[in-house]
């Protein structure tokens, strides 16, 4: 989603729920590489996977994120796509795409007939637009004929199986599965609360009165009215959307109807006005958009609640550690989002379910890309690019997880190695996947952040409080052109509706602003949107994935 209540989707906020998975021993260069292309001398171990015989040629797109260092290569050419290349079954010519800049590149490289073989992105929306054109291969024969390793993981994981089709009832998607887990954090400064005698706010009442102790009774003891409550900007923002059951812009009613979400926008953004207009949110949070300012607020001790993206990761712990050195004493937990009219949500998850690769219905050596992709999918494939070598990147530690032998040749070596892996299942790799586990809990700080982690888990994992959404990403149906238009542009239209209100004082009531983005989104097709999602939704609420699904794929 470019524009919306929400502006980053899980998909944006999907980058930390890539780490993957598993192992490899050693084996020389392969006779049948036939690229050509050189081994750096430390890749010269690593299990021979690839199929005998001869090679065929097939091109795979990576994304091009700039951020390789200089001396181990680019996007294309690195260590890791020589070893793919030695011990795959293909050879591989890899497309750079630029990350940010992925539908345009595409379009390009389709219209000129440059398209890859296998595509590789994040992007529902683009995998629906190429199915919509006719540009996508089926692949159940393809799978049923040339697959062992992918054919067996649908058989384990059905609903990946059930994601990956589109509306003629054929599986056009490759995906992968991970743990399902959590991706944002409310932070709450729990010794705010102690000192100011409150208990943690359990309903979205609960949590204007505890924002606005926050920023009137001096909870930093300086005597000075310099404290926010909680940040509206970027997760921030979207953890209030979430208070409120927003997020998706359509949920599923009890009888079965599948509805825009109106009266949850109109409530949340009355919520948010009434937390501008009682100055406990820093004014300026339209201009934050990366929520920098916020995060320099909460680290410095000037914001009582601060929602962290990346929570079970090692950006959280940043921040957690950041606070942690410029106030000493601050205390920190993890709360569960407080109940609103609508119910109790939780905040963003990573979630377990991802559709990363198509097929180009022009690609010549199908049987090939097949072979491709039950390479990547392999736990000894996903593991070395992960970890790297055994021996030189990473030892089995006592826990029988990798640990790395040197942080830095790792992060220089490695830590790119994420859009090479986005066909690995760590959810194989069980607890080994789990950022925790890497945590070193004989340190204080580092349990205190293990802890806050569990907890948030326990609050955020629990069907109880489900996802604000209904329907998984990944089986939301192809929009024709006209209705992509009308998404996009009555999604921003009615985002932008919105934020006026917030911050336009009296002059401009959420009440007003509610319907006049309604008015708003029927005036860019959005009554036609409705229809189609509704229409569709009825014929096949039988064959979704719905986020329901997500809560047995737990760590």
């Amino acid at each position: 989603m470019k524009h919306g209540l929400v502006r980053k989707s899980h998909l944006v906020f999907i980058a930390a729920a890539l780490l993957l998975c598993v192992m490899l021993t050693s084996c020389s260069k392969s006779e049948n590489n036939e690229t050509g292309s050189p081994t750096p001398a430390n890749i010269t171990t690593g299990e021979a996977t690839q199929t005998p015989g001869k090679k065929e040629d097939i091109s795979v797109s990576v994304y091009d994120r700039g951020n390789i260092p200089a001396e181990e290569g680019n996007a294309t050419k690195n260590r890791w796509t020589d070893w793919i290349n030695e011990k795959g079954p293909a050879n591989v010519k890899f497309v750079p795409i630029p990350r940010w800049e992925e539908e345009q590149k595409f379009n390009t490289l389709f219209a000129s007939g440059g398209a890859p073989d296998l595509i590789f992105t994040w992007n529902p929306t683009i995998q629906n637009s190429l199915f919509a054109q006719k540009q996508l291969m089926p692949l159940d024969e393809l799978i049923e004929t040339y697959s062992t390793d992918y054919k067996q993981l649908l058989t384990k994981y059905p609903a990946l199986k059930k994601m990956g089709m589109k509306s003629d009832g054929k599986t056009y998607g490759f995906g992968m599965v991970v743990p399902f887990d959590i991706e944002s954090i409310l932070f709450v400064r729990a010794d705010w609360l102690k000192k100011l005698q409150l208990e943690a706010p359990t309903t979205t009442e609960e949590l204007f009165n505890t924002l606005k102790a926050f920023v009137e009774q001096d909870p930093d003891g300086n005597n000075k009215k310099d404290t926010f409550g909680i940040n509206l900007s970027f997760v921030g923002g979207q953890v209030i959307d979430n208070m409120f059951g927003v997020g998706g812009y359509y949920s599923v009613t009890p009888d079965g109807q599948y509805v825009r979400n109106w009266e949850r926008e109109a409530a949340m953004a009355a919520f948010k006005k009434r937390l501008y207009d009682e100055k406990l949110v820093d004014k300026d949070f339209l201009t934050d958009k990366s929520g920098e300012k916020a995060q320099q607020d909460f680290v410095n001790g000037k914001l009582g609640m601060y929602a962290v993206n990346g929570g079970a990761s090692a950006t959280g712990f940043k921040v957690y550690e950041a606070l942690k050195t410029n106030n000493p004493n601050a205390e920190v937990i993890a709360i569960p989002l407080p109940k609103s009219e609508f119910g109790q949500f939780s905040p963003i998850v990573s979630a377990p379910l991802y559709n990363t690769a198509v097929v180009n219905a022009q690609a010549k050596h199908p049987e090939a890309v097949m072979q491709y992709v039950d390479f990547l999918v392999r736990e000894s494939t996903a593991k070395t690019l992960k970890y790297g070598l055994e021996g030189i990147h990473y030892n089995v530690g006592a826990n029988g997880c990798p640990q790395s032998i040197d942080s830095d040749k790792s992060t220089k070596e490695l830590s790119w190695t994420a859009d090479l892996r986005m066909l690995s299942f760590d959810i194989l790799e069980g607890e080994c996947a789990d950022y925790v586990t890497t945590l070193d809990v004989k340190k204080p700080l580092e349990q205190e952040y293990a802890d806050i982690v569990q907890s948030a888990r326990t609050s955020y994992l629990s069907p109880e409080r489900p996802i604000h959404y209904d329907i998984d990403l990944n089986s939301m149906p192809s929009l024709p052109q006209d209705l992509q238009l009308a998404r996009s542009s009555g999604l921003e239209a009615v985002f932008d509706t919105y934020a006026k209100a917030v911050v336009g004082g009296a002059s401009y009531t959420a009440e007003q602003a509610a319907e006049d983005a309604k008015t708003a989104w029927n005036r860019a097709g959005g009554k036609q949107l409705d229809e189609f999602y509704a229409k569709w939704f009825s014929e096949n609420k039988d064959s979704i994935v719905y986020t329901k699904d997500y809560y047995s794929m737990k760590f």
